[in-house]
């Protein structure tokens, strides 16, 4: 548990550099989403023909769909997400992009049929208040600032869906066989969109292309797939509600890097945060889930 634990720490951490690498990237939001995901599939391709190249091959028709799909929520989580980052603050965005354990706790429950124990749920609660409470300063009832929050929400919305299938999937497919289709798939969904969007693919400054990198080694390699890795011995829902912790890191991050302050509301709504995650991995502990070594 300890081992799983820690991975999920990582995972979250990785993470949370994706909006100040963004925000960094002087490049449309597709467009970063595009390198991202397809520098991200390409560093991984050849681990996976090496270490994955049979059960790659002997995917069935069925898994390779539900992947696909998979890669399809991923790649309108990304579109929606980092574009509202053209628009919003860096604690708004990943505070309400980090409420899809809501959702995810909902559709396991009233769908998937993996209960939700009274832990989980209270600490699900707690920590989208705070997670909340930590983007009220920036909340606006019109223009901009409330098209970003509306992106962060859509945002949330697809990268559940991603988890729930993920979580799906992970039960029987290797962490290499999943993660490379899905984030081809996300990757050419994006660099479509760019396309059709006629946002050019180069001509960025060295800096950016920089960022793109990191961005695809850090928050994507080290920190979803490890949080994909996570999927096969914790319930969506957990993982889910640990990425709550991402809004702490991320304002600390753009303080010290953007210079965006966090107040005291913020700081408050952090300490929700952690409250409610402590709550939920307690509740999960309790439950004795089965761990896959």
């Amino acid at each position: 548990m300890k081992r799983i634990s820690l991975g999920l720490a990582v995972g979250v951490v990785a993470t949370s550099f994706a909006a100040i690498l963004i925000r960094l990237a002087q490049a449309p939001p597709l467009v970063i989403g595009a390198y991202r995901l397809g520098l991200a599939a390409l560093i991984l391709t050849p681990f996976a023909l090496r270490y994955a190249r049979r059960e790659l091959r002997d995917l069935r028709a069925g898994e390779m769909a539900l992947i696909g799909l998979s890669g399809l929520f991923l790649g309108l989580h990304f579109a929606s997400w980092i574009t509202s980052l053209e628009y919003t603050t860096v604690a708004s965005s990943v505070a309400l992009v980090a409420t899809s354990p809501l959702f995810v706790g909902l559709a396991s429950h009233f769908l998937v049929g993996e209960k939700v124990g009274r832990a989980m749920w209270v600490g699900l609660l707690i920590s989208i208040a705070g997670g909340v409470i930590i983007s009220l300063g920036d909340f606006s009832i019109g223009g901009q600032a409330l098209l970003g929050d509306l992106l962060a929400l859509l945002g949330a919305l697809a990268g559940s869906g991603y988890f729930l299938l993920g979580r799906q999937i992970r039960q029987r497919v290797s962490l290499l066989a999943y993660v490379l289709p899905a984030y081809w798939v996300a990757g050419l969904v994006l660099l479509a969109a760019a396309l059709m969007a006629g946002n050019p693919l180069t001509g960025y400054s060295p800096d950016t292309y920089l960022f793109l990198a990191l961005l695809a080694l850090i928050p994507q390699i080290m920190g979803h797939s490890l949080l994909n890795w996570t999927l096969k011995h914790l319930t969506p829902t957990l993982v889910t509600v640990s990425i709550l912790a991402e809004p702490i890191s991320s304002t600390i991050l753009a303080f010290l890097i953007l210079q965006e302050a966090p107040t005291s509301i913020k700081l408050a709504g952090g300490a929700l945060v952690l409250i409610g995650i402590y709550i939920a991995m307690r509740g999960q502990q309790r439950k004795r889930a089965v761990i896959v070594p």
